[in-house]
């Protein structure tokens, strides 16, 4: 049986292995308690509760996550870098979708301060850096970014693309020229309709 050396950082690798397996909703305290044949009890000395064990693997994810992504962007610029990006989520969805679950857990804002999540921001920062956009437009284009990929994968997770053509990785494809035109063609800020003026009595 495996007691010795439990740590929180082991328990919470043991929790994103199995998220991968079986699901992030079903990881818990006790689950993991199981995984390494000890008492309940004896993990609490680690991890708080479920909630905290669910945390620890978010930042884990979080930061996996971010590696991945700073190594994708070395070198690249463009729409190759906003490929290379894009792909490493859905890389990373495919081969870990318990911790890429995991991952778009809310965090409270203290603990999300010091996450990787800051990461995350500033690689969509670094892939637009290669378009002409500037501030607020920039900011709306990272939260663009963020709602495509994110947005595309749990549906394609879901099985949403599954029984119609054309094939998902097509489309895939295609939003990805869409996005890098949309970018390179950024429409120009509305502006502030007139206000009507009263006729004079």
């Amino acid at each position: 049986m495996v007691r010795a050396g439990l740590t929180a950082e082991r328990l919470a690798r043991a929790g994103a292995e199995l998220a991968d397996e079986v699901g992030f909703d079903q990881v818990t305290v006790s689950a993991v308690a199981r995984r390494f044949d000890v008492k309940v009890a004896s993990l609490y000395s680690h991890v708080k509760s479920s909630h905290d064990l669910k945390t620890r693997i978010a930042l884990l994810a979080l930061e996996e996550l971010a590696d991945r992504g700073a190594a994708a962007l070395a070198g690249r610029a463009g729409k190759e870098a906003l490929a290379a990006l894009a792909n490493v989520y859905r890389d990373y969805a495919r081969e870990h979708p318990g911790r890429y679950e995991a991952a778009r857990l809310r965090l409270d804002p203290a603990t999300a301060a010091v996450s990787a999540g800051g990461r995350h921001a500033g690689m969509a920062r670094a892939v637009l850096r290669g378009y002409d956009l500037a501030e607020p437009d920039r900011t709306h284009a990272v939260r663009l970014l963020g709602s495509v990929f994110h947005g595309y994968v749990s549906l394609e997770a879901g099985g949403g693309f599954s029984h119609s053509a054309p094939d998902s990785q097509e489309t895939w494809t295609r939003i990805l020229d869409a996005l890098d035109a949309l970018l390179r063609n950024w429409p120009a800020e509305r502006p502030e309709p007139a206000e009507r003026s009263e006729p004079a009595e």
